[in-house]
């Protein structure tokens, strides 16, 4: 189509220019003048003279200077790829990737040859290829690293290599390649004035819909090169491929009736159902037809689904005949967050609530659904009150299920919910505190105090109401008139009566202390090439409160941020670090005591496919941070290893620390990348210990799914999957985790309390072998003790369980286990978690020797 593209041009500037030659003719005859014309020169410089034919050039509008430059850019571009696919066929048997190299070198070339045309027949500069013989060290307009252009280290590195490590980084470089093709295209249509030419536009336009086609089926390729059992997972709504790595899956509830659709459990867009007749002459019709099909199309519509669309229909209609409808459900029946309280677990919905009773042996029991619409759905419990967050313009005050169409309606809810649960079987709305921005996330800060007051932080993330609506949302106040902006609500709620909970502050936390300018922190955009385009630093998606430390962790939107909440009505701003690799600060996790922060980057909203083989390894990731004297200090990044499908919405989300002694754990959820478990003892270098993971709900549509949260609680590990239900498992031993360590974390304290954005310091029963034995297996898995050591102190410790066991006089055990205590003494270590285990074990030991 390049050649038909290259005669249509030759036209078009032919008749430019016989126009052009025309008006000038005709200047002569009819307009004939004396007067000069001139081209001011800048300040101090001297003007000008121009011929009319000169003047008619600068005004000609057929094309611009950003035209040129993308036409010189993208010539030197086209030929590395042309390079890169002439190394293909002789390093690799991958018939897939030999036809790409193909595509790529005879597409390129013709485009190469049309872009050197259109700017000569212009005058404009073609670049010389001859340096280099394909000119990817051509002085560029636009950076390289933007571009997507391989260094030339990296040329070199292909160029040595066979086989799949080829293939590997054949793929990975191509598809930073074609995508920074896209960029360029993005780039050129954001100049104002850019591609006027019809045939430069159709150019530009084909550029990203064949690339864009193209990266979908290298990602294709790519992870099918991945041995991680995760990569290329069978797609189901009820039936998906699984892979599992040291856990175990031990219930899979689906959501309770009246919280899905049962025409459409999955959530997927409507089937066109094809009018029989139509379908007859269509097929008659496309006999000896050529049709256009631009293969980027599907992957176009995933990239535009957004968090108000959704999952897939449980039928047999899926093929490749099926015509979607255009528009998604709404997120009407997602699964959203958990809380816990006793043996009592509740899980959120977009449509309300629904809570479970948890037992040690059977699954959890439903006891109560509660409709009550308006999403987002997160709660918490504090007693006999659970809070839920309520955002969507649809809530209502009397929790009916026909929303609010009105754009002023008293009717509308949006804020918190506050029920009355101490019959769990009949939740009442006690209460509800409307807010400006409605409530997307809440942390219960502290409470129930002497006066019987709970005080809650709420981030509301939405349009602001106005102030026909709720009064006080909108105000003057310079610089911004919108005054929800910038800051968190602080909420009071007394327990006695909760219907007298309200706003008693929204301080303005991003404040700049010197100018007091509100907007204090990031102002929105990218950091420079190679960057994330964050968003302003305007609220907090997430404010995890550690109460007993005094401190809490926001993730708030451009920033990472601790505050200091020693008076929890005013919290300060002690720290707030940027980072050039995050897109939106998600959430925010401390360790058990509140030395570190893991931070979640929710690149993509959550609902874009963000775990792609050729996304970065350092975008949509976890960014670890130690708290030294007060302020964040990096440490290092975590994504999960396995390779997900376009058609996956994978990206980091909500998690929660694991209560194994002597170890910094974290149980987290990815979306459709499923759950991981990390380790993150050690700040610097992270590892993943366990995982789960579905394939797609389906298999040609990107449909939202996945664990919106996966939490431990009393032994026990539980996912909420948006669309799917509930999942709940145990770890298993490993050559990661021993069985004593399990066993420790079951016998965590967590005081009967979970609630997401709350953290309290876990404690374990020291006098409980187990704990010791953790202790003692975490030292021989790192080399911390000398192997004779721990043969000594593994044969004491199982001498007290013994002991224990039996219930007789066991003075001599306990001597014994002194004993070994006191050998520890001293015990040296080079390694600072060894250091911290060696004292907890002699601790442990002494506890133990006193119940023996």
């Amino acid at each position: 189509m390049f050649r038909r593209g290259v005669a249509l041009n030759t036209h078009l500037k032919s008749t430019v220019a016989t126009s052009i030659l025309a008006l000038s003719v005709m200047g002569g005859a009819a307009f004939a003048q004396d007067v000069a014309i001139i081209q001011p020169g800048a300040p101090g410089q001297p003007a000008k003279t121009l011929t009319v034919e000169e003047a008619a050039m600068i005004a000609d509008t057929s094309y611009s200077i950003d035209d040129v430059k993308f036409m010189q850019d993208m010539i030197p571009h086209h030929s590395q790829a042309v390079e890169m696919a002439a190394l293909v066929e002789a390093r690799t048997n991958n018939d897939d990737l030999v036809d790409i190299a193909g595509r790529i070198d005879a597409s390129q070339a013709d485009e190469i040859e049309f872009m050197k045309d259109w700017l000569a027949q212009r005058g404009e500069d073609v670049p010389d290829l001859s340096h280099d013989g394909h000119g990817t060290d051509h002085a560029t307009h636009m950076s390289h690293e933007k571009m997507g252009l391989a260094t030339p280290e990296q040329m070199a590195e292909l160029a040595t290599l066979e086989g799949v490590a080829f293939d590997e980084l054949f793929l990975t470089l191509m598809i930073r390649h074609h995508d920074g093709a896209v960029t360029m295209v993005e780039d050129l249509l954001d100049k104002r004035g850019s591609a006027y030419d019809p045939v430069l536009y159709e150019f530009v336009n084909d550029i990203t819909n064949d690339q864009t086609a193209e990266i979908e089926r290298m990602n294709v390729l790519l992870e099918g090169l991945s041995k991680d059992p995760r990569a290329a997972l069978s797609a189901g709504f009820r039936d998906a491929g699984e892979a599992i790595s040291n856990l175990t899956l031990i219930a899979a509830l689906p959501k309770p009736d009246g919280f899905f659709d049962p025409e459409n459990p999955a959530g997927l867009p409507p089937i066109i159902e094809p009018d029989e007749d139509e379908e007859d002459e269509t097929s008659e019709a496309a006999e000896g037809e050529e049709h256009d099909h631009h293969e980027g199309h599907d992957m176009a519509m995933a990239d535009d689904v957004v968090e108000e669309a959704t999952p897939e229909r449980d039928d047999e209609q899926s093929n490749e005949e099926t015509e979607w409808g255009e528009r998604w459900p709404l997120l009407s029946f997602s699964n959203t967050d958990i809380a816990f309280s006793g043996d009592m677990m509740v899980v959120g919905n977009y449509h309300g609530f629904n809570i479970y009773t948890l037992t040690d042996e059977a699954p959890p029991k439903l006891i109560s659904s509660v409709v009550c619409p308006g999403g987002q759905g997160d709660v918490s419990i504090s007693g006999d009150l659970l809070i839920m967050s309520v955002e969507q313009t649809r809530g209502r005050v009397d929790c009916g299920r026909q929303g609010v169409s009105e754009d002023i309606s008293e009717d509308r809810f949006r804020g918190l919910r506050i029920f009355d649960i101490s019959t769990p079987t009949l939740p009442i709305q006690v209460g509800q505190v409307q807010t400006c921005r409605g409530s997307h996330t809440h942390s219960i800060v502290s409470g129930p105090d002497a006066d019987g007051k709970l005080i809650v932080y709420n981030s509301g993330t939405a349009s602001i109401r106005e102030e026909d609506e709720l009064e006080g949302c909108i105000g003057n106040v310079p610089g911004d008139s919108r005054t929800a902006l910038f800051r968190i609500d602080v909420i009071e709620i007394p327990i006695d009566n909760p219907a007298d909970a309200k706003i008693v502050d929204s301080p303005t936390v991003f404040m700049d202390e010197e100018s007091g300018q509100i907007a204090g922190l990031w102002q929105g955009g990218d950091h420079g090439d190679e960057t994330q385009d964050s968003n302003r630093t305007d609220h907090c998606h997430d404010i995890t409160v550690f109460p007993e430390l005094n401190i809490a962790a926001g993730a708030c939107s451009g920033n990472g941020v601790i505050f200091d909440i020693t008076d929890p009505y005013k919290p300060t701003r002690i720290d707030a670090v940027l980072d050039q690799k995050f897109a939106y600060w998600h959430s925010a996790t401390f360790n058990n005591d509140g030395t570190k922060v893991i931070f979640t980057d929710e690149w993509g909203g959550g609902s874009r496919p963000r775990c792609r083989p050729s996304d970065p390894m350092d975008w949509g990731a976890n960014a670890i941070y130690d708290i030294v004297d007060g302020k964040l200090e990096f440490q290092s990044y975590f994504k999960i290893p396995a390779p997900q499908s376009e058609f996956e919405n994978c990206v980091a989300h909500n998690g929660s620390v694991v209560p194994v002694p002597g170890r910094d754990l974290f149980i987290q959820a990815w979306y459709q990348g499923g759950m991981t478990l990390i380790d993150f003892t050690d700040s610097e270098n992270p590892t993943e210990i366990a995982y789960f993971d579905r394939g797609p709900l389906h298999e040609e549509k990107l449909v939202l799914g996945g664990y919106w949260s996966t939490y431990w609680y009393d032994g026990k590990i539980y996912g909420t999957a948006i669309q799917r239900g509930l999942d709940v498992f145990e770890l298993a031993p490993s050559e990661f985790m021993s069985e004593a360590e399990i066993s420790a974390a079951s016998l965590a304290d967590q005081g009967e309390l979970f609630n997401p954005q709350q953290q309290f310091a876990v404690t374990w029963p020291l006098g409980e072998p187990a704990v010791a034995m953790a202790y003692v297996d975490q030292l021989k898995r790192s080399g911390g003790l000398p192997e004779q050591t721990l043969s000594y102190l593994t044969a004491t410790i199982t001498a007290a369980s013994d002991a224990l066991v039996a219930d007789d006089d066991a003075s001599d055990v306990s001597v014994s286990v002194k004993a070994a205590a006191s050998s520890l003494d001293e015990a040296t270590a080079s390694d600072t978690a060894d250091a911290g285990r060696i004292m907890s074990l002699k601790a442990a030991l002494m506890a133990l020797a006193e119940r023996v």
